[in-house]
């Protein structure tokens, strides 16, 4: 395999980024910073139809294209049409970032196999029928390929009220390792990020005790930004990340590395 040089490993000219849950928050912030990379993006969206027409527009204000293709992505109907309305659009697929999911609060005692269900769904069942559909269309393409899974720090370090979102996102960063296994030969490499918290407008008035409680905890002193979740992905999909699958990265601040006795 050649060895890429140094100055071309960040650009996304000529690729397809599909970004899950990207009309709003991280997913609109990770879809931005790939369109800066010079990738043509889909921005997909459940119901933030006015976010994701704005994520679109800033896309083409970088002279990239975008579209934007709404779908529930825990129907397999949906995840298919999803990757078809991306081919469509934007000729091809070639890096799939699963973010879609909920962050729902529920304590155990208190939730409902409804909620349990519905948790489970948008951040894993999706997660697995987006990878499945973007797997087949990248082995018809004969190009290979990068999936990024948004897991999180809850995927092995839990957080109450959560135990849904805690076992959704630990199951994804298992589903991440068994199918960067089995995607390997087929050329498509597999990875996760975890993200600690990420600052969203409105956020230190909203959770004030949460915040302040983070920002006492993070060893580089503030919260993430979606910026700092979207150049972890862009490395991951990139050639810099060439022999690197099955593997999560961190991005936290320095969260995880406190002694947890």
């Amino acid at each position: 395999m050649d060895v890429p040089g140094v100055r071309t490993l960040l650009d996304f000219s000529g690729k397809v980024v599909i970004v899950t849950g990207s009309g709003s928050g991280l997913g609109s912030g990770i879809a931005r910073r790939f369109a800066e990379a010079g990738a043509d993006v889909a921005v997909h969206y459940r119901a933030s139809a006015a976010g994701a027409q704005a994520t679109v527009d800033a896309i083409n204000c970088l002279h990239r294209r975008a579209v934007a293709i709404q779908g529930d992505l825990m129907r397999e109907e949906d995840a298919t049409r999803l990757l078809k309305e991306t081919v469509a659009a934007l000729g091809r697929a070639d890096v799939l970032i699963n973010n879609a999911g909920a962050y729902p609060l529920a304590g155990l005692m208190e939730m409902t196999p409804a909620q349990w269900d519905e948790v489970i769904a948008a951040n894993l069942r999706s997660a697995f029928l987006c990878t499945q559909a973007f797997a087949r269309q990248a082995i018809a393409q004969g190009s290979g390929g990068a999936i990024v899974n948004i897991t999180s720090i809850e995927a092995e370090n839990p957080a109450p009220m959560h135990s849904h979102y805690n076992a959704a996102k630990g199951g994804l960063l298992m589903f991440t390792r068994a199918a960067a296994s089995e995607l390997a030969p087929h050329g498509i490499r597999v990875n996760a990020v975890a993200p600690g918290l990420i600052w969203r407008e409105g956020i230190e008035q909203a959770w004030p005790d949460g915040v302040q409680r983070w920002l006492r905890a993070a060893p580089l002193g503030r919260l993430g930004l979606p910026e700092d979740v979207a150049d972890a992905c862009l490395f991951l999909a990139s050639p810099a990340a060439r022999w690197i699958t099955g593997a999560s990265l961190t991005v936290d601040g320095g969260v995880m590395t406190h002694q947890v006795f």
